[in-house]
């Protein structure tokens, strides 16, 4: 291949390390060994199958052909009811945009702020795709190094510090990847004040709403009717391979949404949209209100378990499904960890090097996304490992 001929943007596109691994981990399985798989988000849980008969009701009625490209009108008035029911929101349903993913959602919002040399503030660590979508439209990502005394997180304070004349928007998560730690209403209401008052644009990634412990949910929705949230079916919802999600969208940026949805998209999957309708049917979300309750008792379960073994965890996340921790006092190369407990105990973790740069060698993410016994025999397995590893 000529490398001239590839664009020099993709220069700022790199790998997830973690697909390494788990190409690894599948080479192991197929040569028969039990890999327990804590490296990918996406839990144990299957579809629903009341989504399921849903869609497939949807194929045999004949509903294949394309919809608007901001989706089906009776699947926006359905998120926005579950927006009043569930989180006291109100929304009108044409502020919703229907999207191929919660990926596709974020492509659409960024590429209608954000210009050529403009730069995005976001927290590293953080989900690496963020940075490389904004690097694809020729900006940059301003990636500001967080710790646990801010429970990971940008806050009013540090946006303020690090703001600069070509800062176009922000973008958040809570709950967020991969540290599981949440913004506050209180703090999150002064971050949308301080964007505001710049006159930038707020990007909000609530990807894992519903997936909250010990606390109240909220949207940053309700808070103001200028941020941009983007959302997904992939996580409460348990429909990851359905690639559905939405994007709420301020008033004056409908149209403009609406046009690049249909250059880029053209519409979202029919038939999953009609299966996502039954998402929001009350026997549904009792049993992912349900699902959600047996996250919480793995994340109790394993961050115990990881803490006893010697695994820094310095904040207990409050949502989404990961944990955080730090690996100093076992090595300060978080790949080579990830790699060797791979090989030597057939366990697969993220290392914290995918997420960013900031201490990035020195952390791992730890996804509980198998049961408590699976749970148990990956502690026993990384306590083995430990006992014998050696940087």
């Amino acid at each position: 291949m000529n490398d001239n001929k590839i664009s020099t943007r993709m220069q700022g596109i790199s790998p997830f390390h973690v697909m390494d691994l788990l190409a690894q981990a599948k080479q192991l399985e197929a040569e028969g060994h039990d890999v327990i798989h804590l490296e990918v988000g996406e839990p144990d849980f299957p579809t629903p199958q009341s989504i399921n008969i849903a869609a497939i009701n949807a194929i045999e009625s004949g509903q294949t052909k394309y919809t608007a490209a901001t989706g089906l009108p009776e699947l926006k008035q359905a998120v926005a009811r579950y927006y009043q029911q569930r989180l006291n929101t109100g929304l009108n349903p044409e502020n919703i945009i229907i999207t191929p993913g919660a990926s596709g959602a974020l492509q659409l919002a960024l590429s209608v702020i954000v210009d050529s040399g403009q730069s995005v503030l976001m927290a590293d660590p953080g989900y690496p795709c963020n940075r490389h979508f904004v690097r694809l439209l020729d900006a940059s990502a301003h990636s500001i190094a967080v710790d646990a005394s801010t429970q990971y997180q940008l806050s009013a304070e540090i946006i303020e510090q690090n703001w600069q004349a070509n800062t176009a928007a922000v973008l958040i998560a809570s709950p967020s990847n991969p540290t599981g730690s949440i913004i506050s209403k209180g703090e999150m209401q002064k971050i949308i004040n301080v964007v505001e008052g710049k006159n930038a644009i707020l990007l909000v990634d609530e990807i894992y709403q519903g997936l909250v412990y010990d606390q109240p949910d909220f949207s940053a929705a309700a808070l103001s009717p200028n941020v941009f949230v983007i959302n997904s079916f992939s996580k409460f919802f348990s429909m990851t391979g359905w690639r559905l999600g939405w994007l709420i969208v301020p008033d004056e940026f409908i149209e403009p949404v609406d046009r690049l949805a249909q250059n880029l998209f053209l519409a979202p999957s029919t038939i999953s949209q009609y299966a996502a309708l039954s998402a929001f049917e009350s026997d549904t979300l009792i049993l992912l209100d349900k699902q959600r309750d047996k996250l919480k008792q793995r994340r109790d379960f394993l961050v115990s378990g990881l803490s006893e073994l010697g695994f820094d965890i310095r904040i207990k996340p409050a949502g989404a499904f990961y944990i955080y921790a730090s690996i100093a006092k076992f090595s300060n190369d978080s790949f080579s960890f990830c790699n060797r407990l791979l090989h030597h105990s057939y366990v697969a973790i993220t290392p914290g090097i995918d997420f960013g740069e900031h201490q990035a060698n020195l952390y791992v993410r730890f996804a509980y996304t198998q049961n408590v016994e699976k749970l148990q025999m990956a502690l026993d397995r990384i306590g083995d490992f430990l006992t014998l590893y050696q940087d």
